[in-house]
């Protein structure tokens, strides 16, 4: 499909975008190949596959939100570099 100069400074004042005598053969190139790409992809040969909404059936699986005591709290606080009631105590990181 061929674009035409016209066609490009209509789409670039509807853009509103100020193109460059220079710039428009870039343009119109560009938007020739996204073009020919969208009609080679409306052509592709389609009957007979099944409609997917995803590329695969990946679900997101989530876990039940569980409380569990940890055993060993001291060993896990030994490299904090403070502590306060058996949690990390962190510097304040908002006003």
């Amino acid at each position: 499909m061929k674009v035409s100069k016209e066609e490009i400074l209509h789409i670039a004042n509807l853009a509103r975008l100020n193109l460059e005598e220079n710039e428009i053969d870039n343009y119109i190139e560009n938007l020739d190949d996204i073009l020919n790409f969208a009609e080679v992809v409306n052509n592709a040969p389609v009957e007979g596959l099944d409609v997917t909404i995803g590329a695969n059936e990946a679900k997101n699986v989530f876990r039940k939100d569980e409380v569990k005591v940890f055993g060993d709290t001291e060993s896990l606080l030994q490299n904090a570099e403070t502590t306060e009631q058996n949690m990390f105590k962190i510097p304040k990181v908002i006003n």
